[in-house]
């Protein structure tokens, strides 16, 4: 864990995502009260996983005031490109804002899912996956970050399979495609085979 953290708030109902239709064509926009509330409306969404040069990813617990899914383990981040944000300036941006740090990022699919958190509302998302690789030091916004942790993969794949309630549904959803579909691309997976026979 690193000694310190930032404290900024960085979410907010009010700012404006960005609405597309299951083609990702941007068809207006919405507050992001709006585009969470009840069933949800389709929006603009973006997921990402950084790895360290030992090919673990960066693991982080959201925060116990988050409105949808507080207190699960999640990828290194997820958030959405505001009204009028490119992706390159969104993610860079939201890495420095949660993290504390940015990194070269490598998009590799898109997708649409929806998951409902009870009452409290839904993800209704057209998402982006990207994964990247960075050994700078992790500065959590607490605000946004409960707790965080490197896993390797092979131990993340047991610890899904042990216990999927304590993950959020998109990271189940994007960690099965990236460990079957992108699994050579994800970062340090030439070393993978090697780690495996030597555990």
């Amino acid at each position: 864990m690193a000694d310190f953290a930032n404290h900024h708030v960085v979410s907010f109902d009010s700012e404006r995502l960005i609405l597309v239709d299951e083609s990702d064509r941007e068809i207006g926009h919405a507050s992001k009260a709006d585009a969470h509330a009840g069933k949800g409306i389709l929006h603009r969404a973006f997921s990402l996983f950084v790895f360290n040069p030992a090919g673990e990813l960066l693991l982080q617990q959201r925060a116990a005031g988050k409105q949808l899914w507080p207190g699960y383990w999640a990828n290194s981040c997820c958030s959405h490109p505001r009204a009028g944000e490119d992706m390159q300036t969104a993610t860079q941006r939201r890495l420095h804002e949660e993290l504390g740090f940015t990194c070269p990022l490598e998009f590799l699919y898109k997708f649409r899912y929806h998951a409902e958190y009870g009452d409290a509302g839904s993800e209704t998302e057209l998402c982006w996956v990207y994964v990247g690789m960075s050994e700078a030091a992790v500065r959590v916004n607490d605000n946004e970050i409960a707790a965080w942790r490197y896993v390797a993969p092979e131990a993340l794949d047991r610890e899904i399979a042990a216990a999927p309630e304590r993950f959020t549904p998109w990271l189940k959803l994007e960690w099965q495609r990236l460990r079957g579909e992108f699994a050579d691309r994800l970062p340090g997976a030439a070393d993978e085979p090697r780690r495996r026979h030597e555990a």
